[in-house]
């Protein structure tokens, strides 16, 4: 949906997955000269929203951003607080307090921008595994289930991290997760010191280690209490680069992307969100 005012015109654009978004909805909402898009459904559906209207380039003003959580995880309109009542959430839209948030641009095999996470490693197959039936059939359930099919393939991958042109880390890993937002996977906080308009890239990223090590860093996440871990590497930076062998697949915003090497960038206040009012 895309308007200048909720109550006085808006353009609907109903599609059955996020990836339709970009080509039917957010690049019209551009040129129509709307002031805002709001994308009613999950994570998938807003990056499709947000790359829309962010490409080629990252908007300047203009269009302002908001979500409506319908999707299975939410992990975004989560970390901004905006879980909950559906009816509640309206009202906040139509509010329209909004707040400079910052974008990431992630650049690989093709450029995609993200708000929420991208993650790559284990977490490339899980989404492989991820399909739309299961979403359909298992619902928030669904990460834990496509979890458990991938953990057959689970492996290390030797892969080097550089962050801001600076520091450089070659480690075997599972998983590498890069955060802007708090939450994935439907609420895991795996960023919780995470703040979208802090112009910072939170990195986490997860090392090879024995089954009981990981039995116990699961535990530690599902608390939020995973970054203080010994096992855990944690940095923040404006720039991260990601190589490593074999190649590992990268999601943005929960969408499967495609394989590294991979350059994160931070944005700062690129996008401009409505946000619950303080």
């Amino acid at each position: 949906m895309a308007g200048h005012e909720p109550s006085e015109t808006i353009h609907h654009r109903k599609s059955n997955r996020g990836v339709d978004c970009r080509s039917r909805s957010s690049d019209k909402a551009a040129s129509a000269g709307c002031d805002y898009v709001i994308a009613a459904g999950g994570d998938g559906t807003l990056n499709e929203v947000i790359n829309g209207i962010a490409t080629p380039n990252p908007p300047r003003g203009g269009i302002c951003v908001g979500v409506v959580p319908l999707g299975t995880a939410n992990d975004f309109a989560r970390s901004i607080g905006l879980m909950g009542d559906i009816d509640a959430t309206i009202d906040i839209l139509q509010v329209k307090t909004s707040a400079r948030i910052d974008l990431v641009r992630m650049t690989g095999e093709r450029t995609r921008y993200f708000v929420n996470a991208s993650s790559g490693g284990f977490s490339g197959v899980v989404d492989e595994k991820l399909t739309p039936e299961i979403k359909s059939a298992w619902g928030p359930l669904a990460y834990l289930r496509s979890a458990a099919a991938a953990l057959p393939e689970l492996h290390a991958y030797r892969t080097t991290v550089t962050f801001d042109d600076t520091e450089r880390l070659v480690i075997d890993l599972y998983n590498v997760i890069v955060a802007n937002g708090r939450f994935v996977a439907c609420g895991l906080p795996i960023a919780p010191q995470a703040d979208p308009g802090d112009g910072l890239l939170d990195a986490v990223l997860i090392p090879k280690r024995s089954a009981a090590e990981m039995a116990l860093l699961a535990a530690e996440m599902l608390l939020g209490k995973h970054l203080s871990s010994d096992v855990v590497t944690f940095r923040r930076a404006k720039k991260i680069s990601v190589r490593s062998h074999p190649g590992m697949w990268f999601n943005a915003d929960g969408e499967l992307i495609g394989n590294e090497p991979t350059v994160f960038k931070i944005l700062p206040r690129a996008l401009d969100f409505i946000v619950r009012k303080r």
